[in-house]
């Protein structure tokens, strides 16, 4: 459920914030926190390995935005790519991913989950 209700809040972030905050920063924070939860739904990954998955799929969208994967598929044109593999690589984004996997881990702690 939780990782449902971030993943509407990523689409309404990436379909109506326009900002120099909540969309490049925020929604790269909560990105890997989706991923995370999404993992620990469907998996039986305890928190140490699905957090570095999480954060591992960020640092491959971002290899991939370095590499213009994008360009090389041909999906250039192709919004939905755009919006969910971004379209520009950034430092600032991976500090981004490595905040949430932080977040994830220490609410894990806070939880008392392993």
């Amino acid at each position: 459920l939780a990782a449902f209700l971030l993943f509407l809040i990523e689409v309404a972030i990436a379909l109506w914030v326009r900002d120099r905050f909540v969309r490049p920063y925020l929604g790269d924070v909560l990105a890997v926190i989706l991923v995370y939860l999404a993992l620990r739904a469907v998996t039986r990954l305890r928190v140490a390995p699905a957090v570095l998955a999480a954060f591992l799929v960020g640092l491959l969208v971002e290899i991939g935005q370095a590499a213009d994967l994008l360009r090389l598929l041909g999906l250039s044109d192709q919004r939905i790519a755009r919006v969910v593999l971004g379209t520009s690589f950034s430092i600032a984004d991976i500090i981004c991913y490595a905040a949430g996997a932080a977040i994830a881990i220490l609410a894990e702690r806070w939880r008392g989950a392993s």
